[in-house]
């Protein structure tokens, strides 16, 4: 596996139990040897999805099963290599962690009542994980990577991850299910038995690609209307093998490039895959061909440790237990809505190191989904191929964003937002040149009058029947107060220049909802960029309260959506 830290905390075996769902996973880490053992009793429920009562059922039969093969391989080794370093030393084992969320809550608490019997029998510390946490760290874990943005593609979740100031930030995430439930949607309705994301990769091997609705906004993203389409196109007669092929293509293409615009957020050039869905090899394929094509390394572990398994629980245990970060028998109740940006990381300490692309004049830089280049006082934006995308959808999106961005650019300067004046377009070869404007991204000058402008721009263009629909802190321009404000007309605060670019996911509505998506897709970025996020985002949201003239329906909607990111 990944490198291992000299570990003098007595810390040599950890028992990990894993039973979020469908899979009741036993494993023993081994600290020293960096060794893993996993065994797995997974439920198969005859017909649809999972059943609750079904799996927790399983969960009961299968849990004390793979728990006693993995205690008698403890006691082997234990006896192989002499006493442990536990406190009790006829005790196999030093820790015992589970997962405690997010999952069905009567599977979780089957394996937390399981984890605390087996804490007290030997009498050594108890350790609650987070299950999407672990998905990420053991490909932290594997890879070195010190700074990797993470993709979970499971079940019934779908994040985008980063580290930032002691936590791991959601940067984006799904608005309405995870992708493996969504493609178990679609086979349910083919009458496909549980799991569907194997037979729809089955399948799309041997189909012809379908246009779906393609569905990003910002780095969140969403699957509902994509099944919906799927399900039609196929009760209209198209063979099911081009289905799954638009499905697969489409919906994994969402997915890398969100990716790719987190690591352009972020400024990280690592990336690590986990979840079961990521086992699906074109996935793997699009990822490995995006990260290539911006200079980026990514890392995807073995399929044992993408599907739901215990060795990831005990790994990210094993770390937790030696930072010291256990929990007493009483406070270790599960928790079904466990989300992952809930989690203090305890077991690494400072901030990873990154690096900022500058646009210098004549340099062309990768962004996240273009180049740019500085050609005296314009900006060229070059929308070029994606590899990762099927070339019909990649020549369709990029046209789309094209001319959509050079619409809404000059739409919001008319409103009266500072934006670049857009000096050419050709859609056929999707560039735009715009005027330079700004000294420095947003992500690089942050403060709070800055971000109050932000607010105050978002509510103006929603006024006038629009969304920006990237609004991240990478697509703000800062012109410090004295320097040349480029021709800009409108205001920006306190004498400096805060133009808004970069339009291309931006569309004309009036809807509640997706004037809230603007401002939650800038509270992300600002949750992945800031060093005091929550208090920028209450003066972001002041401003616009101050400027919108419907800003009470925005921000209750916007707490709506909030609450959204939750296990589905």
């Amino acid at each position: 596996m990944g490198a291992t830290e000299p570990d003098d905390t007595g810390i040599r075996r950890v028992l990990g139990i894993e039973g979020t769902a469908w899979a009741a996973s036993a494993a023993l880490y081994e600290v020293d040897a960096d060794d893993v053992t996993i065994e797995s009793d997974a439920y198969q429920p005859e017909s649809g999805g999972i059943h609750p009562r079904e799996a927790a059922e399983h969960m009961r039969e299968a849990v004390p099963r793979v728990v006693e093969s993995m205690l008698a391989t403890a006691r082997e080794r234990a006896d192989t290599a002499g006493a442990t370093g536990a406190e009790n030393s006829d005790a196999p084992i030093d820790a015992v962690a589970f997962s405690r969320g997010p999952g069905l809550g009567p599977c979780l608490r089957i394996v937390g009542t399981a984890a605390r019997a087996l804490a007290q029998r030997f009498d050594v510390p108890l350790v609650g994980v987070n299950h999407m946490v672990a998905h990420l760290e053991i490909g932290r874990h594997q890879s070195g990577f010190d700074a990797p943005v993470c993709l979970n593609a499971s079940g019934a979740n779908a994040h985008v991850l980063a580290y930032r100031n002691g936590r791991y930030r959601v940067l984006g995430e799904t608005m309405d299910t995870g992708v493996g439930n969504a493609l178990d949607k679609f086979t349910r309705h083919v009458g496909w038995s549980h799991p569907g994301g194997p037979k729809v990769e089955a399948r799309a091997k041997d189909g012809e690609y379908v246009d779906f609705p393609y569905v990003v906004k910002g780095m969140d993203f969403s699957f509902s209307g994509i099944m919906s389409a799927a399900k039609e196109e196929y009760d209209s007669g198209t063979p099911v093998e081009d289905v799954c092929r638009g499905l697969e293509e489409t919906v994994f293409a969402m997915l890398t490039e969100v990716s790719e615009r987190a690591l352009s957020l972020t400024g990280r050039d690592e990336l690590v895959l986990g979840g079961g869905v990521a086992q699906n090899e074109r996935l793997q394929r699009m990822l490995r061909e995006m990260c290539d094509q911006r200079g980026a390394s990514l890392h995807v572990p073995e399929n044992r440790f993408l599907r739901d398994n215990a060795g990831m629980i005990a790994v990210l245990g094993a770390k937790m237990a030696a930072a010291g970060d256990t929990l007493a028998v009483e406070d270790s109740a599960i928790d079904a809505d466990f989300r992952p940006d809930q989690v203090p990381v305890t077991w690494r300490t400072g901030e990873p190191s990154v690096s900022r692309s500058t646009v210098d004049d004549g340099r062309e830089v990768q962004g996240a989904e273009a180049t740019v280049s500085v050609e005296g006082d314009r900006v060229v934006k070059r929308r070029r191929p994606r590899a990762y995308r099927h070339p019909a959808l990649d020549e369709r999106i990029r046209r789309e964003r094209t001319r959509t961005e050079a619409r809404l650019t000059s739409a919001a300067r008319r409103a009266g937002v500072p934006t670049p004046l857009v000096r050419d377009v050709d859609v056929h070869e999707t560039t735009i040149t715009f005027q330079y404007v700004g000294e420095t991204d947003l992500d690089g000058a942050l403060s709070a009058d800055r971000v109050r402008a932000v607010g105050r721009h978002l509510a103006t263009i929603h006024d006038a029947g629009f969304v920006h629909g990237d609004p991240t802190t990478r697509n703000v321009r800062v012109t410090p107060d004295g320097a040349d404000a480029s021709g800009g007309s409108a205001p920006g605060t306190d004498g400096e220049r805060v133009f808004l670019i970069d339009f291309g996911l931006g569309y004309h509505t009036r809807h509640e909802e997706d004037h809230a998506m603007d401002l939650h897709v800038f509270a992300q970025s600002l949750a992945g960029t800031a060093d005091e996020p929550d208090r920028l985002r209450r003066a972001a949201e002041a401003a616009y309260r101050e400027a919108s003239e419907r800003s009470d329906a925005v921000l209750d909607r916007l707490r709506d959506v909030e609450g959204r990111g939750r296990y589905q």
